[in-house]
């Protein structure tokens, strides 16, 4: 439940920023100690890493680097957007609702007085930073119809605000229906049977995805908007590249990924695989950067779906999110900003910080440092 942009209760994003240095130094498993060095990377990715061939810096475009906003929640916009200009990053993902809130962004405001969202743009453009993107996760399909609405009418002024400041991609959840008519929370299905659960996977995805989906990409095409960037997310029925695909055939080339990697690395894709595989089909509208480390010892005994949810979970956790770099290495994060030079991507990278070691801006100072090295050195800068 949302009060004036704040979530009732404690989110991951609390829980993680909470959760910093002694305590979690305490906690983790004795192979992220050893100098904070990666503690698992996928064969395959540090393959790609080393194997993908050099193109001509010439031919590669800047990609912009940016920071998602909620990181700096504790800022004013001015504050906010020293702090950015300082770090020299180019642009900027800002929540307009839903779960990142509106803290910089007085949405209402802005869609009543086109001279008050003029003047607010203004301000990032005077630091050199563009607004790239505007972000509503949120869960529309939520069985909860209070809640389906408040996050379907976050989208709807997302849309008009983007039309108003010229804004190109919109940032999203999916969402998750229950899995019948009566249910009152969602329902994540990943697995078919026995087979009522393949029954309720095709009701969620016949009755509330696809129709939903469908009438928010024309409600979004109708202003100008043909970019909304769905984040592939556990907990949502968009989780990876292949349902995300399906929605996308099924919804219209409006829907892309938010390719966020931290997501994926768990799930044992190869990051470079699914940048070519998603660009291929034109698909990647955004790009969270943020990484993942996986601790050997604890996938080995409990396997991937094992993220810790309370301090006292953290040594038997097989996984964590930390900043670029902390996870992987700087080889195949590089890979990873090839990749989206191979593609064509035309949007940012855009640092989102949810490492409970190096918390709040100083992760994304860190993430920050990581991709402009590894830029300037495909670019021969």
């Amino acid at each position: 439940m949302q009060t004036n942009g704040k979530w009732l209760g404690i989110d991951r994003r609390q829980f993680l920023a909470r959760t910093s240095g002694s305590l979690l130094a305490a906690a983790i498993p004795c192979s992220l100690k050893a100098a904070g060095r990666t503690a698992i990377s996928s064969g395959s990715s540090q393959s790609s890493a080393v194997s993908s061939p050099q193109p001509a810096a010439s031919s590669m475009r800047k990609i912009p680097i940016g920071v998602f906003d909620p990181v700096y929640e504790h800022l004013s916009l001015e504050e906010m957007l020293e702090r950015v200009s300082a770090l020299g990053l180019e642009a900027m993902e800002i929540g307009t609702g839903g779960y990142p809130g509106t803290g910089h962004c007085p949405i209402d405001e802005l869609l009543a007085d086109s001279a008050k969202a003029k003047a607010w743009k203004k301000k990032f453009d005077d630091h050199g930073i563009r607004v790239a993107t505007l972000s509503c996760h949120g869960n529309p399909v939520h069985p909860d119809e209070k809640h389906a609405a408040r996050d379907r009418e976050s989208f709807r002024k997302t849309v008009l605000l983007a039309e108003r400041l010229d804004v190109k991609v919109i940032v999203g959840f999916s969402g998750c229906p229950g899995g019948t008519p009566t249910d009152t929370q969602p329902n994540w299905i990943t697995y078919r049977w026995p087979p009522e659960y393949g029954e309720m996977l095709d009701w969620q995805w016949t009755e509330k995805v696809v129709p939903y989906w469908k009438e928010a990409a024309k409600f979004a095409r109708t202003h100008g908007v043909h970019r909304l960037a769905l984040e592939m997310h556990p907990n949502f029925v968009v989780y990876n590249p292949r349902t995300l695909m399906k929605l996308r055939e099924m919804a219209g080339e409006e829907i892309g990924a938010n390719c966020d990697l931290s997501h994926l690395f768990w799930q044992g894709c190869d990051p470079v695989e699914v940048i070519h595989f998603l660009g291929k089909e034109k698909a990647i509208f955004h790009a969270h950067m943020k990484d993942t480390v996986l601790f050997p010892e604890n996938v080995a005994k409990y396997g991937v779906l094992n993220f810790a949810s309370e301090v006292a979970e953290l040594p038997e956790a097989s996984a964590a999110f930390r900043a670029v770099g902390y996870g992987h290495s700087a080889s195949l994060w590089k890979s990873v900003v090839r990749a989206y030079m191979d593609i064509g991507y035309e949007g940012i990278l855009s640092i989102e910080n949810e490492d409970p070691i190096l918390s709040g801006p100083v992760g994304v100072e860190r993430a920050a440092y990581v991709l402009k090295n590894v830029r300037s050195e495909l670019l021969g800068s």
